[in-house]
């Protein structure tokens, strides 16, 4: 489970049957009142303020290393 504060930004199901990097080697965090074990890479735009997440260029399977 991963609590990012992103609601605003996307909608979840607009997450489903996408890929995201995700950081899972974190110490768990209690935040917005749920734990959460890792981290969803994204990006701020400094333009236009907009969310844009970090995916692969191409379709990887699941757990695979970034490096």
């Amino acid at each position: 489970q991963i609590c990012a504060g992103l609601k605003e930004h996307i909608a979840p199901q607009d997450f489903v049957g996408k890929q995201i990097v995700v950081v899972a080697n974190l110490a768990p965090r209690q935040l917005r009142g749920q734990i959460s074990q890792g981290m969803l890479l994204a990006a701020t735009d400094a333009a236009t303020g907009k969310v844009i997440f970090v995916t692969p260029s191409q379709p990887v399977v699941s757990g695979s290393s970034v490096r």
